[in-house]
């Protein structure tokens, strides 16, 4: 009966998880299609300092489809790891590229879309191959593992210690050319405030079947030090999106949190304790295919896919066949991308020099 109800238990987290990511996606697109019918309206917008999106309910719905999705996220950790948790989290960039390409006549490319199913592929195997079994189910299991010197108080002091080298040594130094050293202190962080949020899953749980959770400090403690730590993530944060290219922070913060947040979830939850080999292997293949995946979608977003940049026998392929040349897929791309190919150039010079004047004049 346990074994079936960590099993009901994993599902549930799996399914919340999921609903997270489809909720978050879908909310960027509406708030987005909303501060778009403000422009249309001739409304300030929100990056001059208008504040009239408080008045659009589209970007009100987005804004309650957030947090439904971030309640199911906080939920999930409460059933399932945060090895499966945490990096099913990237689907939520996948929903946002497709739903914007439907609505928001955002085209991907090939890189996109290659990038969209290596996230499938990716978060596939790791559902299928993710840990099943927690070693952590109540407050005061948890507050055991806690008080392990030898893992869990080692990990911790590691994490802090190397983020207040960070932020005051790192910081002043090389902040503002290394996309490493804020974006470090983030995900360091992070693997301590997901470790908070699951043990505040947890205490949830137990309040919702009548024990007096309330009365334990502990909840308390990890609530207090969840808002710490989520405070220092977002300021952290800020300053990396303020000074580096969004297309390079999110692929990278990306992989150093999740994989904070895995390594804090094998040490305190031990949730890779009853996992064999080609479970682990399936587990980190997995995430790293999904790495790959956000790694072409954030990183050659606005890079055209050229067919000269194909091998020569899928060119011929594309030029004897007029229904399947590559060339017509760069008529669907997005207003930003230039060709990269001076032969390709000279035929569009003409446009692109009138698109050119024509945004110069408004």
């Amino acid at each position: 009966m346990a074994g079936e109800g960590g099993r009901a238990g994993f599902y549930a987290g799996l399914g919340l998880a999921l609903a997270s990511s489809a909720f978050i996606g879908g909310s960027f697109i509406l708030k987005k299609k909303g501060l778009l019918r403000l422009c249309r309206r001739g409304r300030a917008r929100a990056g001059q300092g208008g504040h009239a999106y408080l008045q659009e309910w589209l970007w009100w719905a987005g804004l309650l489809c957030m947090g439904v999705g971030e309640a199911a996220n906080f939920a999930a950790y409460a059933f399932a790891p945060a090895t499966l948790v945490t990096p099913l989290g990237a689907l939520s960039v996948l929903v946002s590229a497709v739903l914007s390409s439907t609505f928001l006549n955002e085209h991907l490319n090939v890189h996109g879309k290659i990038g969209c199913i290596l996230c499938i592929l990716g978060s596939t195997v790791m559902v299928i191959h993710a840990p099943q079994e927690e070693e952590v189910s109540s407050l005061e299991s948890m507050a055991e593992k806690l008080k392990d010197p030898g893992r869990f108080i080692v990990f911790a002091a590691c994490v802090l210690v190397s983020s207040l080298l960070l932020i005051f040594v790192a910081g002043p130094r090389y902040g503002q050319s290394n996309v490493l050293v804020y974006v470090l202190v983030c995900s360091a962080i992070g693997s301590l405030s997901v470790s908070c949020v699951k043990g505040l899953g947890i205490a949830l749980k137990e309040l919702f079947s009548g024990k007096p959770v309330l009365k334990e400090p502990l909840g308390w403690v990890l609530l207090v030090c969840l808002v710490m730590c989520i405070s220092v993530q977002i300021n952290y944060l800020n300053k990396a999106l303020d000074i580096f290219n969004t297309s390079v922070v999110t692929p990278v913060y990306y992989v150093l949190f999740t994989t904070a947040v895995m390594t804090c979830s094998a040490i305190l939850f031990k949730e890779w304790q009853h996992m064999v080999l080609y479970n682990v292997l399936g587990t980190i293949s997995g995430f790293l295919t999904i790495v790959s995946g956000i790694f072409l979608l954030h990183t050659f977003r606005d890079v055209p896919f050229a067919p000269d940049l194909l091998p020569l026998f899928l060119q011929q392929q594309g030029r004897a066949d007029p229904h399947t040349s590559w060339r017509s897929v760069d008529k669907h791309q997005s207003c930003q991308h230039q060709p990269l190919l001076p032969s390709e150039a000279k035929g569009s010079q003409s446009a692109e020099e009138e698109e050119e004047e024509e945004g110069e004049s408004v």
